[in-house]
């Protein structure tokens, strides 16, 4: 595949799960890859991968929740490919699995620093570079929990919720500036932070799989490749969207 072919795609949480995913699927389309994550290791195992096939990529230790690594992200991405055109920001943490009440402060701005406050921050660092060479597009990862809502994770609902909106609202800021913002709505994906998560809430796993009309949970390479397509010039059109990727979990 040469659908990406001297464009340049920076990932946010891209050293395990759904990152890692997309940046090989990236990489694959003959994209130049920026794998960013809070795991220095983690996103230089990811650029060990691509490069063992070929691909041509470079990590960047980030911390999404500050400003001056975001900025640095950003900057080491046009300093070595000189532009960006594709951003996919996934970095995030999952929840506590408690009742509202219960839900300490500290999870609460844990969560909406990763989950919220990192994807402003990327975009606000991404958007100028984006300007400057005539457009491009950013994805966001929202969650099927950005479109509707779960008991006793109030926190990361909200987050998710609160990603979608953002989307939304800087969509129609940059629609007419040549940048397309979407978001992705996920269902359950076995990922490594899923299992976490479940391993925090038991029986939570077999009643999300309950959940998933298909019966199954997704894989992260399928997430990726609706996150290529929102990207690609296929997706022309599509601009505000928070696009629902979850086996049929929402229709219900």
């Amino acid at each position: 595949m040469t659908r990406f072919t001297n464009r340049v795609a920076l990932v946010t949480g891209g050293g395990a799960g759904l990152g890692r995913a997309t940046s090989l699927a990236f990489a694959a389309g003959s994209a130049s890859v920026v794998v960013a994550d809070r795991d220095g290791e983690g996103a230089a195992r990811t650029v060990a991968l691509i490069e063992a096939d070929g691909g041509t990529a470079f990590s960047v230790e980030t911390d999404v929740t500050k400003t001056s690594d975001c900025e640095h992200m950003v900057a080491e991405a046009t300093s070595r490919f000189g532009r960006l055109d594709f951003a996919y920001n996934n970095a995030g943490m999952g929840s506590e699995g408690l009742p509202t009440h219960e839900t300490t402060l500290s999870h609460w701005d844990a969560l909406m620093a990763v989950n919220l406050t990192g994807v402003f921050l990327s975009m606000k660092h991404e958007i100028p570079a984006m300007l400057d060479t005539g457009g491009g597009a950013i994805v966001n990862t929202s969650s099927q929990l950005g479109v509707i809502s779960y008991p006793d994770v109030s926190a990361y609902t909200a987050s998710k919720h609160a990603v979608f909106g953002l989307t939304k609202s800087a969509a129609l800021e940059y629609a007419d500036m040549g940048i397309r913002i979407n978001a992705i709505c996920p269902g359950a994906v076995k990922t490594a932070l899923a299992e976490e998560s479940y391993a925090r809430m038991p029986g939570f796993e077999e009643r999300s799989l309950a959940l998933h009309p298909v019966g199954r949970f997704g894989k992260p390479e399928e997430i990726a490749a609706t996150v290529l397509w929102l990207c690609s010039d296929d997706a022309s059109y599509v601009a505000g969207a928070g696009l629902v990727v979850d086996g049929g979990w929402v229709a219900q």
